[in-house]
C-alpha cells in the first residue's frame, strides 16, 4: 500500500475559523488507516531530516573507560 503524498489535495476547503479547520483536519486523519498515518509521518521525517540509504544503520560508538582501583 502506498500513500501518494505528493498528490495530496492542498486546496482550501472554505472553513471560516481555525477550530473548523482543526475539526476537518482531525476528521481527515481519523479517516486514514494507521499504516497511512505512519507512512505520512515517515514522509515528513525524511523530508525534514533527509534520507540517505547509506546511513540507515545506527552509528556505533566506542568508549574506553578506565576503572579505578578499589
Amino acid at each position: 500500500m502506498s500513500l501518494n503524498i505528493e498528490r495530496l489535495d492542498r486546496t482550501i476547503s472554505g472553513v471560516a475559523t481555525f477550530s473548523e479547520a482543526e475539526q476537518e483536519d482531525r476528521a481527515f486523519w481519523h479517516s486514514r488507516t494507521p499504516e497511512e498515518r505512519l507512512m505520512y509521518v515517515e514522509w515528513l521525517r525524511q523530508r525534514n531530516w533527509g534520507y540517505d540509504p547509506t546511513t540507515t544503520r545506527l552509528q556505533r560508538v566506542l568508549a574506553v573507560i578506565e576503572r579505578t582501583a578499589g
